[in-house]
């Protein structure tokens, strides 16, 4: 399925109308560029939740955000050296709840972390983003059916 998008409003209203629709456990890579948009897109998501402070992952390699409601564990593996450095963040620990992960540059985690659910790989510059979501299972096909 191919979207888009004219503004970074209408990234941010788009992830938050994907969130409402989600139903842990969903695993979700966020593919594109540098500036693209996928830490824009990923905090919007979470914002949905009710977590207003939402702060990038480059530096920690995950940030987790839990409530009453909700599970989510926001990935960004672009530091990766090695994918077996997500052992020594205890990625067996996010991995064994039931919980929503936003993996960014999923491809340098490969072989360490839990496969797409959903792809959603976004292209374009500050004005125009193209999103292309491709389900990677049953799980990934409903949820674009109610988007």
């Amino acid at each position: 399925m191919k979207i888009t998008l004219n503004s970074e409003t209408a990234t941010q209203q788009f992830a938050q109308k994907l969130a409402q629709n989600i139903k842990p456990p969903m695993v979700i890579y966020l593919q594109g560029d540098l500036g693209v948009g996928k830490t824009t897109f990923a905090r919007s998501f979470i914002q949905f939740f009710g977590f207003d402070k939402v702060k990038s992952p480059t530096y920690s390699l995950v940030e987790s955000y839990q409530n009453d409601a909700i599970n989510i564990h926001h990935f960004d593996c672009y530091r990766l050296s090695d994918p077996e450095e997500l052992e020594y963040i205890g990625i067996r620990d996010y991995t064994n709840t039931p919980a929503i992960q936003l993996i960014e540059w999923a491809e340098l985690g490969t072989g360490m972390i839990a496969p797409a659910d959903l792809t959603i790989a976004l292209s374009g510059d500050s004005e125009t983003r193209e999103l292309m979501l491709t389900a990677q299972n049953d799980i990934g096909n409903t949820l674009l059916q109610c988007v």
